[in-house]
Formats: C-alpha cells, structure tokens, sequence
C-alpha cells in the first residue's frame, strides 16, 4: 500500500470525521470527549492552522493531522499537533509519515518548536515514534489524563525543536 500525505480537501471531510471520532470515542488518546458532527468537523478543521491526510492510492484518507499555535503572543512560535490513525490501519507506519509531514509544515509555517502537551504515558507507540524522530521528554504530569473507566493516567509533554 502506498501512502502519501497531503493537505486536506472539503471532500475528505466525512473519512477525516470518522478518523477523528474513532480516536475520540476510544478515550485514551485525545482529550476531547465529544465527537464531530458534519458542521463541527467542518469548523474545527477549518480553523486549524495546516491539516494533512494520509491517503491510500486511490486517495483515500487513512489517517490525519492538524496543526496549530499552541499559544500566543511571545509563545506564538510554538506549535501543537495531534494525529489519528484509522484503528484497522494503524501499525503500518501511517503515523511516522504524518508526524514527518508535520515536521516540514511547521517549518515552512514558521514555528520554531512543536510541542505535544499531553501525551498518554500509556500511548507507548506513539512516545516511541516520538523519540525515534527525535522530540524530547519534557517530564511528567502524573495523572493528567482520565481514561473512560474514571481512572487517570500520566501524560508526558514533548518538543522538538524546528
């Protein structure tokens, strides 16, 4: 299967709502905790500064990327990102090309460091392909993150620097 990233179009809306919903309904990645409906998805992928998919050959998305300021002002130079893989398709390096992806728009864009708030200490792959692409722990927020059954888990902030 080859897989290609690119910037996202109105028509992969419905799959890029999919995507996104399915990370959301799981509950042990993102922290949101409603789902996106035809209007908020629309609205919510608008205002991201960059969104890219990661498309099958027959350009499919298969998995997403938004990307936007993680602050203002004097920390507007920093940058936040989150991915969503669709579950059946994870686990075939969809994520490193999307985080890659992002690496480069962010530079073109202008920001200086991508900074991951909160990443689930449990979300192992992810902090893997996080350190094998060279982003860098900055310590532990114990229990920052309620999981659906009520418990909490750490999360562990990143950064990489552009």
């Amino acid at each position: 299967m080859e897989i290609t990233v690119r910037a996202y179009r109105a028509a992969d809306l419905p799959a890029m709502r999919v995507i996104w919903n399915e990370v959301v309904t799981e509950g042990i990645a993102f922290p949101q905790e409603d789902t996106l409906d035809e209007t908020t998805g629309a609205e919510f992928f608008a205002a991201q500064t960059y969104c890219g998919v990661a498309v099958d050959e027959n350009d499919m998305p298969l998995g997403l990327y938004i990307l936007h300021p993680n602050n203002v002002g004097r920390c507007g130079h920093i940058c936040n990102a989150s991915y969503a893989v669709l579950g059946r398709c994870r686990g075939l390096h969809i994520g490193e090309k999307l985080v890659q992806d992002c690496l480069r728009q962010a530079r073109e864009l202008g920001f200086g460091v991508l900074q991951f708030n909160a990443v689930v200490a449990t979300n192992l792959h992810a902090r893997h392909l996080y350190e094998r692409l060279g982003f860098r722990q900055l310590g532990v927020i114990p229990k920052g993150f309620r999981l659906p059954d009520g418990t909490f888990a750490d999360i562990c902030p990143y950064y990489h620097e552009l």
